[in-house]
């Protein structure tokens, strides 16, 4: 339950909150009804009507929510099998086999708000409200650069333990945590929506993305499931949390739905809906877009009792579907997923994932319990190591990337997505995930990791000679480097 205190502060919030969106002079870009009829106006499409998206699709000019419509409502097996082709295709000619790894920090549970699907709501007794001391911090992050992670996104709930000045300083002090020659290089942000000067505070301490899900775009359904008197009750200041962002010149957000609130057809629509609108006022898109699904937590009914589950074919298509229509936009599926259903769906567009993932606060100095209900969220599909899933990537063909140079570079936003337009990106990219691979394969990798690390490094290396020869001697005298015990060499 809220303390008097934490209530007191949920409070006089609110009051700002409702006030700021009296003033706002956004207008509401989510129309339901536009939406649910759009739907029914691309029910049963023809064929030659999907194909002809599809076709649209592979020119990487990306879709219009109309267009995406059609696809999500293809019902011929045969026609998902050419969406699930089309996505291959622009996958492996924007991203190729890279895939980003990043880990997730869980550093506050405390939350004002009692979102009916989530564990860390407050008026749930079966799991306990807790935020990581400095030294558990210190622990915490140490365990993670120890398996050797460069990139975090960390967690806040939303409540006044883990209000704006704990969190730069919760960032100023993981940047300057060292073991040995490992340290966090980037830390992404997942908070609640914040006002522009707080945003203004987070781009000072150097964050990289700043990610907020609006959870369900079915107005109706957001209301019901989180209640009146309550922070994230207001839908609209959810909505227009990553314009405030951007606002505040933070060029990088992200952006999900969380898939089993509501229809799952409706939701891919919301988002990019949500992609429009952020590209037609900034000129850019989100950085990322991620497609959760609802998973079972402690005392949660609700998680695993919704109408609105989807299955794994469901997910399948969703992501299909967002990579069609957003090809510059990277695709993030998570360790919520089961082992079997991430090795399905990565070729289907997923550019990041998590992996070694533990949710639990302080949940990484103990990796040794996959699961910790009474400090959970929600429970994760895949609690394999970061080395065993290295190691898988590494057998399906992918080069694992821990990259933070684009950040680091000032390749983001408006910037970034220009050179990816150009097909210019993966001139960085792929050498520096050759480049943060060698690290983690000469610091962190168990020997049968490490021989079929090597493997995967070579093959990139000589596809790189044959197409760019002077980029890779450059590359070559840069893998030289980092054996003699240089780190952190990109381009």
């Amino acid at each position: 339950m809220l303390s008097a205190a934490a209530r007191s502060w949920a409070d006089e919030r609110l009051e700002r909150i409702l006030k700021h969106e009296a003033e706002e002079k956004r207008r509401d870009f989510i129309d339901d009804g536009r939406i649910e009829a759009l739907l029914e106006e691309t029910a049963d499409p023809a064929k030659e009507k999907v194909r002809d998206v599809l076709a649209k699709a592979r020119s990487l000019a990306g879709l219009k929510p109309e267009e995406a419509a059609i696809l999500l409502n293809n019902t011929n097996e045969d026609l998902w099998q050419e969406t699930y082709a089309v996505a291959r295709e622009i996958k492996q000619e924007i991203y190729g086999n890279r895939i980003v790894l990043f880990a997730p920090l869980y550093i506050s549970s405390p939350c004002v708000n009692d979102c009916i699907y989530c564990g860390f709501r407050h008026s749930n007794p079966q799991v306990q409200g807790k935020t990581l001391s400095w030294d558990q911090l210190e622990k915490e992050v140490q365990a993670l650069v120890g398996k050797g992670h460069k990139r975090l996104i960390v967690v806040y709930g939303e409540h006044p333990a883990s209000d704006i000045d704990f969190m730069c300083e919760s960032i100023r002090r993981i940047y300057a945590i060292r073991k040995g020659t490992g340290e966090i290089r980037r830390v992404n942000v997942n908070a609640a929506p914040l006002f522009v000067a707080e945003y203004r505070q987070l781009k000072q301490v150097g964050i990289g993305t700043f990610q907020v899900f609006q959870e369900t775009y079915h107005h109706g359904t957001y209301a019901r499931l989180h209640p009146r008197g309550t922070l994230k009750h207001v839908y609209t200041w959810r909505l227009f949390s990553l314009h405030r962002a951007e606002e505040a010149g933070i060029d990088d957000v992200a952006i999900g739905a969380l898939f089993g609130l509501y229809k799952w057809r409706f939701e891919v629509l919301g988002l990019l809906y949500h992609a429009e609108d952020l590209e037609r006022e900034f000129g850019v898109g989100p950085h990322t877009i991620s497609f959760p699904r609802l998973q079972p937590a402690a005392n949660t009914p609700y998680a695993t009792a919704s109408p609105y589950l989807v299955s794994d074919e469901e997910l399948k298509k969703i992501v299909a579907v967002l990579r069609c229509a957003v090809p510059y936009t990277g695709l993030i599926l998570t360790a919520r997923e089961r082992p079997e259903v991430r090795r399905q769906v990565i070729p289907l567009g997923v550019s990041q994932v998590d992996a070694g993932s533990r949710i639990a606060i302080g949940g990484y100095e103990e990796m040794e319990h996959e699961h910790i209900p009474d400090r959970e969220q929600f429970q994760l599909g895949d609690t394999r190591s970061l080395d065993d899933f290295i190691r898988e990537l590494c057998e399906d063909g992918y080069i694992p990337s821990f990259c933070t140079a684009g950040y680091r570079c000032g390749r983001t936003g408006e910037h970034f997505m220009s050179l990816a337009k150009k097909g210019l990106v993966k001139n960085f990219c792929t050498p520096n995930a050759v480049l943060t691979f060698k690290e983690y394969l000469l610091d962190y990798a168990s020997p049968a990791t490490r021989q079929a690390g090597e493997g995967v490094i070579q093959h990139y290396l000589a596809a790189l000679e044959a197409g760019r020869p002077a980029q890779a001697q450059a590359v070559h005298e840069r893998l030289q480097r980092l054996e003699a015990g240089e780190r952190d060499l990109y381009f």
